[in-house]
């Protein structure tokens, strides 16, 4: 069989050049010795998942942490799966988390281009010399036929696929190859595996240690229909012409590693090294599950956002995910940018990683708690026109009135910085009582509603904001000892039956009068960023 003139037959594609032109045009990298290229080779679905984070985090601390490089590539084979503006979901949401490519898809880069679909030359070209080799065939099986040989392998309980004696088109002669081609049926490129299922061999996982990895058998599709390459295929020969070094990639693709590496063998090219990070998984009553885009909105990045959570508070924890050894760092450097901890590929955990988002929020709380009033300012109102509702959009109308409000929440200067905000929609609710457009007080008090009249009626009379805090309580005490409520905290511990309680239970009554709430920061501040005006039309509401 004249394979020259068969690789010509099937891939009729004029603008394929020599071999020799793809190796000159993406010359090795000049990189320092030691220097690691990585990548993120997402497909353009518009969902970008916990675990692209988990992944993209890995690989790029690990380039630039070596002085190497990574690089975003769109893997776009599958046509059905595209949605437009993916890519800039991509971008934008790896972005806001702080990882950073140095170049790839819409971005500049000399290994390019980065999108799949955009390559199909340099694909051909390799389909090519693979059948003038005799290690890839055409195969005419129709989608029945497959069907066929799916059902026949599980009746008999065999391994699925398309290899030995199911592979029906792997031995056709020239004569059936070319009636094929001229009745114009459609037809794909598979590789001619030369492995032999029979033959294990030890594989060195950067991340899982050494394994054992079955030779593959299986005449895997290279080439679709329409030309387009499949994954596997295009992978290999990206990663060999991007010259990565090293793929840090999800556990799931442990079961095609034997494909690739037959392929790298078969196209002649060297294999990177390859480590398979554990998958993330969630606690779901007594067991646990792997993640799930379906289940669980946290699997989103775009819930990150939407809820306002801190990048680096997300950063930050996805590390104690990825390296056992981050939180001991982190509490002996807790001042220090993350960027300064040394990733290390030994330190990844060999099975699932549990997410858990109370830990999260743990850290969220810290990491927020670590901004000043402007900083906090800045994020919430970032998140705000992102986000928000126009009626939290115009909480920043007034920045002299909001920083009052943060600064108070926050516990700017106090003793101890609070950590009341978790994310930036948690904290923009937990405000709203400052502003009279989202005021929507419960008034859920503990006394009789008379009781509560007489004692909110009473301090509106006396209340003055030139008050200090000392001349406030003093007010604040006269009042509850009008209506028999204990003022000195002793006598009350002594007889609570003697009092109909004590002087805390009346400023809660305030409290909730002027906030709606039970519990808030210090209320005569509270009072004093409200201001007398609002401070009384709130009493007088309370009293309605």
């Amino acid at each position: 069989m004249d394979l020259n003139k068969l690789a010509n037959a099937l891939i009729p594609d004029e603008n394929v050049k020599p071999l020799e032109y793809y190796e000159e045009k993406y010359p090795e990298r000049d990189l320092p010795k030691g220097a690691q290229v990585t990548r993120l080779a997402p497909s353009p679905t518009g969902f970008m998942h916990l675990g692209n984070l988990f992944v993209a985090l890995a690989n790029e601390r690990i380039a630039h942490q070596s002085g190497g490089t990574f690089y975003l590539r769109i893997e776009d084979t599958d046509e059905k799966r595209k949605v437009e503006g993916a890519v800039e979901v991509i971008h934008a949401s790896l972005k806001y988390f702080g990882v950073n490519f140095d170049e790839g898809a819409d971005l500049c880069g000399e290994y390019g281009p980065y999108y799949q679909r955009q390559r199909a030359e340099i694909y051909h070209a390799y389909a090519k010399e693979l059948i003038k080799k005799g290690l890839a065939y055409p195969c005419f099986c129709t989608e029945e036929e497959m069907e066929e040989i799916r059902n026949q392998q599980t009746e008999n309980k065999l391994l699925p696929g398309y290899y030995g004696e199911f592979a029906k088109c792997r031995n056709l002669s020239e004569e059936e190859i070319y009636d094929n081609l001229k009745a114009g049926k459609p037809y794909v490129i598979r590789l001619k595996s030369q492995g032999n299922v029979e033959v294990k061999h030890t594989f060195r996982d950067e991340v899982k240690g050494e394994i054992t990895v079955t030779e593959n058998n299986q005449d895997v599709v290279i080439l679709k229909s329409d030309g387009i390459p499949t994954y596997h295929f295009a992978h290999a020969i990206d990663d060999h012409f991007m010259r990565t070094t090293l793929v840090i990639r999800g556990e799931e693709w442990l079961s095609s590693l034997p494909i690739h590496i037959e392929l790298f063998k078969a196209l002649g090219f060297r294999l990177p090294k390859y480590g398979h990070n554990c998958s993330i998984q969630k606690q779901d009553g007594e067991t646990r599950r792997k993640l799930s885009k379906r289940k669980d909105p946290e699997a989103s990045l775009t819930f990150y956002r939407e809820q306002g959570y801190h990048p680096t508070a997300v950063r930050t924890y996805m590390m104690t995910l990825l390296n056992s050894n981050f939180e001991e760092w982190l509490l002996k450097f807790p001042d220090k940018p993350i960027e300064e901890f040394k990733y290390s590929i030994g330190k990844m955990g060999k099975s699932g990683a549990l997410f858990d988002i109370l830990k999260l929020n743990d850290v969220s709380k810290t990491m927020m708690a670590t901004l000043n009033e402007n900083e906090m300012y800045d994020f919430l109102k970032s998140w705000a026109e992102e986000f928000g509702t126009e009626t939290q959009k115009a909480y920043f109308n007034d920045k002299e009135y909001m920083l009052k409000v943060l600064v108070l929440c926050m516990g700017v200067g106090g003793k101890k910085r609070r950590k009341d905000f978790v994310c930036a929609k948690q904290a923009m609710e937990s405000i709203a009582y400052f502003f009279d457009e989202s005021f929507a007080p419960a008034y859920e008090y503990r006394f009789d509603q008379e009781t509560v009249k007489k004692i909110l009626s009473s301090f509106a009379e006396i209340y003055d904001e030139k008050d200090d805090n000392s001349a406030w309580f003093d007010k604040l005490k006269t009042v509850a000892g009008n209506y028999g409520f204990a003022t000195d905290m002793k006598a009350y511990k002594a007889d609570p039956t003697a009092f109909v309680g004590n002087v805390s239970d009346v400023a809660e009554m305030l409290r909730i009068g002027v906030t709606g709430l039970a519990n808030t920061p210090d209320l005569w501040t509270i009072m004093q960023i409200l201001g007398k005006d609002r401070t009384l039309k709130r009493l007088e509401k309370a009293l309605q």
